[in-house]
């Protein structure tokens, strides 16, 4: 994000902190200041919502959908500290917010008694997380472990937000994350060069999955970050690494550490180890308020009653569908039809809302379910959506490209093979990692093929490289150091970074991995499949996912 949108969001914050305390001041004479307050911020809100629903770049887009993500935060905020009769600004429910305050030329923010500098670190165009209670809670806790100069150890299951909130909180900051995915390929001298750069350089370092490293790294681990807490507690600006090197110690570094308890495989952290940090515990986060202000940050006016019916549909299929590894309720399958529903929302500005909520939950659900759920899928959206008739957006011409390129392959043309190949399509506007799954002969390669084709053939050229993980071990598949400690790339770190750093052109390229999955290869890619679109090696290299690139897992 350009920085001049950054310091609009600051500023932002900071007019608002300013309109709340004066609010609160005024109490004591003026019982209605903070419902004036309230009534002011709807009428920003309103205003912002009313904004996003014209036509605008991509660029100011996002920048008022974070306002409206904020400033529907920070209404409720006001409402909460109403309910909870707030008269004083040191009271504890407006003192465990994140605050900014410009002071002596440069902005502070607060939260507790915690005090840090703003970092006006440039973090990317990126979206910023929907602020609910539960984010409210790891980000007090998170910024007391940075205050007491320990680190943060988010623990909870998969897609309760641990390493995006991580993020977001360092945004908020405008400090730098890096988020590394452990694996057991990572030793002592892997972790210690993160640990170094994370000191000397006063950035942050998420290692998620952390309790993938193998005890004997675990233990090291312990002592090398042990050397630079210390260090930090003392307010010494050097240390001794380790009992190694002599490193430079930056105290606004934090390190945090994500994991998922429950899962297989997985070690058991060194007492050493877990005294270095704070635990916060993550449970599900309140889906509906997420999609209720997604929706609003959208421009979708019935954004509440849209929210209550989606949610209930997705608690209801996950209750009355055949139970299936590959169907997914959760965040990050809300996330992904609430973006397709505001491209409809913006191509379609005229049609009814509750239209273009059905169109996006039917046409990004159906491409994933089993032909005897889809029955109850549909029955449960006519009653979600009584009378509500809306077609399938199509592009025809698209598709005679398709049926085209069929032909020339010496195959039939079907409509279920070209609606396939067409879903397909659709799914990779919204995702970067798509899995196909069906049985041998089933025509999961003849899709993919099909719409490559049908790419090239319209004029949008498409290059792929297609792999077999299971035909080398983990080792090969991402790289290892030789017994003269040089680094060998991996089959697929070597192509992911040929096609992102060696190849200059933007033109869409495909990484196929035609193979089983377990997971001793599959977890290596959970940071390359969620928001980071990172890859990160034993070697500490880093290597991203660029955005017209995607991954295509048959399995």
């Amino acid at each position: 994000m350009c920085i001049r949108d950054r310091i609009t969001h600051l500023v932002n914050l900071s007019a608002w902190v300013t309109r709340v305390e004066s609010s609160i001041s005024k109490l004591a004479d003026n019982k209605d200041s903070l419902q004036a307050c309230y009534d002011n911020q709807v009428i920003i809100l309103n205003k912002l919502i009313n904004n996003v629903k014209e036509k605008m770049g991509k660029e100011l887009r996002q920048k008022v959908k974070i306002m409206i993500i904020m400033d529907t935060h920070s209404r409720d905020i006001i409402e909460k500290l109403q309910i909870a009769g707030v008269t004083k600004i040191d009271d504890f429910q407006w003192q465990c917010q994140l605050k900014a305050y410009w002071i002596n030329e440069d902005f502070r923010l607060n939260i507790g008694d915690a005090e840090f500098l703003y970092w006006y670190e440039y973090i990317g165009n990126g979206g910023r997380l929907v602020v609910t209670p539960l984010t409210d809670r790891i980000y007090v806790t998170a910024t007391q472990a940075l205050h007491l100069k320990m680190g943060c150890s988010p623990a909870g299951p998969a897609g309760t937000g641990k390493t995006e909130t991580t993020k977001d909180l360092s945004c908020a900051m405008g400090k730098p994350c890096y988020v590394f995915n452990c694996s057991d390929a990572m030793n002592n001298v892997v972790m210690g060069v993160c640990f170094k750069g994370i000191a000397s350089s006063g950035a942050w370092g998420c290692f998620d999955e952390f309790n993938r490293l193998i005890p004997e790294t675990l233990s090291v681990c312990s002592l090398q970050f042990g050397s630079i807490i210390d260090a930090m507690k003392k307010g010494q600006t050097r240390c001794l690494f380790a009992g190694e090197d002599e490193i430079e110690v930056d105290d606004t570094c934090g390190v945090f550490i994500t994991m998922n308890p429950g899962y297989l495989g997985r070690s058991e952290l060194p007492e050493g180890l877990k005294t270095l940090f704070r635990p916060i515990t993550v449970v599900v986060p309140d889906f509906e308020l997420i999609a209720e202000i997604l929706l609003m940050a959208e421009g979708f006016i019935k954004a509440k009653i849209l929210a209550r019916k989606f949610i209930i549909l997705y608690k209801l299929c996950q209750d009355l569908l055949s139970k299936q590894a590959h169907y997914d309720w959760t965040l990050r399958s809300i996330k992904s039809v609430l973006v397709v529903a505001g491209g409809f929302k913006r191509d379609e500005p005229d049609l009814d809302e509750l239209a273009l909520l059905k169109r996006a939950l039917r046409d990004f659900n159906l491409p994933k379910i089993l032909v005897d759920d889809i029955p109850v899928i549909m029955g449960l959206l006519e009653d979600l959506f009584p009378g509500i008739e809306v077609e399938r957006k199509r592009d025809l011409k698209f598709e005679e490209f398709i049926a085209d390129v069929i032909r020339k392959d010496k195959l039939h043309p079907d409509t279920k093979a070209i609606e396939k190949v067409v879903q397909l399509k659709e799914l990779m506007v919204i995702r970067h990692c798509i899995f196909i799954m069906g049985p041998a002969g089933s025509g999961k390669s003849t899709t993919w093929k099909a719409l490559i084709g049908a790419y090239n053939a319209s004029g949008q050229p498409s290059i792929y490289q297609d792999l077999n993980p299971k035909t080398v071990n983990t080792l090969e598949l991402y790289g290892y150091n030789t017994a003269a400690g040089e680094w060998r790339m991996g089959l697929l770190s070597y192509w992911m970074k040929y096609f992102s750093e060696e190849i200059k052109d933007e033109k869409a390229k495909w990484i196929i991995l035609d193979g089983d999955l377990d997971t001793k290869w599959i977890e290596s890619m959970n940071s390359v499949m969620d928001d980071s679109r990172m890859l990160t090696l034993a070697s500490s290299d880093r290597i991203i996912l660029k955005l017209y690139m995607r991954l295509i897992f048959e399995i």
